[in-house]
């Protein structure tokens, strides 16, 4: 069946060349790559035009945040089957053939693919090996695709309406959501890899997490687990405040904490014999410094799309013809 891969693309002349490099790669050419230029003011679409020659390429523009990109690549692509994928990342060669496999036997509606890190830096490193799962953590039945490695059938895309164009971050959660409300089915491919790269400081990182809880708040998305975020927290300070009366207290905060970082030791422990020296030492305390940056992020985001939602709604509503009486006098 033909294959549409669909990117969409602002201000990417620095990452765009590494993608396309790594599409002529794959095992399995896609028919159309559409490339939808999403408000660019840099040479990122002279470089994917440089690239017509060698792939078949199929170049859009519109939109003015991520899912409006997508959905003006999917209105110009011909396939039946849409792989999704982003810039400032690679596809490993296998990616395209993997996750279209399911869709192409008929085996599922809508099929996530995996993500590594590509680290460029010891701190690259081990944040990539600690803010991520390992593919061994992942529960297939319950990992919901990202935009950057997914793939799905048109007739899926169209039966919720594409991508929520008012869901600026975390629209790819929100769509997978709605597909599998309607009882489209779901594949998880675990070759089906791309590479990305860490961001390269903590105050990258936090901005990150924050546009992503931000999404959640908007989207109305894991309310529970963001409420037990803040409650841990506040359970934490109350703790320490309690710590100075009663000594016993600090033990159960130490073990509290011992238990919840103990995970992204787990993890650090599988790369940590790539880091230099210093940075062996240095990424012990990074750890929960990572975690707390990442908490904080997501505690200050979620209230902000909490706030917008509800803003936005009360906009709906009062845009809502009143309703007269008949009543006289």
């Amino acid at each position: 069946m033909r294959v549409s891969l669909i990117v969409t693309v602002r201000n990417e002349e620095e990452t765009v060349g590494e993608l396309l490099d790594s599409v002529l790669r794959q095992t399995r050419r896609p028919d159309e790559v559409v490339v939808n230029d999403c408000g660019c003011t840099d040479r990122t679409m002279e470089i994917v035009r440089s690239y017509a020659d060698r792939l078949p390429l199929v170049t859009t523009a519109g939109g003015r945040n991520i899912p409006q990109g997508r959905n003006t690549a999917i209105r110009a692509a011909t396939g039946p089957l849409i792989a999704c994928t982003d810039a400032g990342l690679w596809l490993e060669p296998c990616w395209l053939e993997e996750i279209v496999a399911p869709l192409e036997v008929g085996s599922a509606d809508l099929v996530a693919g995996f993500f590594r890190a590509d680290p460029r830096s010891p701190f690259e490193t081990v944040l990539g090996a600690v803010a991520y799962p390992t593919l061994d953590e992942i529960r297939p039945e319950r990992f919901l695709p990202a935009g950057q490695s997914m793939a799905f059938t048109r007739e899926a895309w169209n039966a919720v309406g594409g991508f929520p164009e008012d869901q600026p971050y975390c629209e790819d959660l929100v769509f997978a959501r709605r597909l599998l409300a309607r009882g489209y089915r779901m594949a998880f491919a675990p070759r089906a890899v791309v590479r990305f790269r860490p961001r390269s400081s903590l105050r990258a990182f936090f901005q990150q997490y924050n546009h992503y809880a931000y999404g959640d708040g908007l989207a109305g998305l894991w309310p529970l687990r963001h409420l037990l975020r803040y409650g841990s927290y506040a359970a934490g300070l109350f703790l320490l405040a309690g710590g100075v009366l009663e000594p016993f207290l600090w033990v159960l905060l130490a073990l509290g904490a011992v238990l919840y970082w103990q995970r992204y030791y787990r993890r650090l422990s599988r790369v940590w014999p790539t880091l230099p020296g210093a940075w062996k030492v240095f990424s012990l305390g990074l750890v929960p410094t990572i975690r707390v940056v990442g908490d904080m992020a997501k505690m200050a985001g979620y209230p902000r799309g909490v706030w917008e939602r509800r803003r936005m709604r009360r906009g709906m509503e009062g845009a809502l013809p009143t309703r007269q009486s008949g009543r006289t006098g």
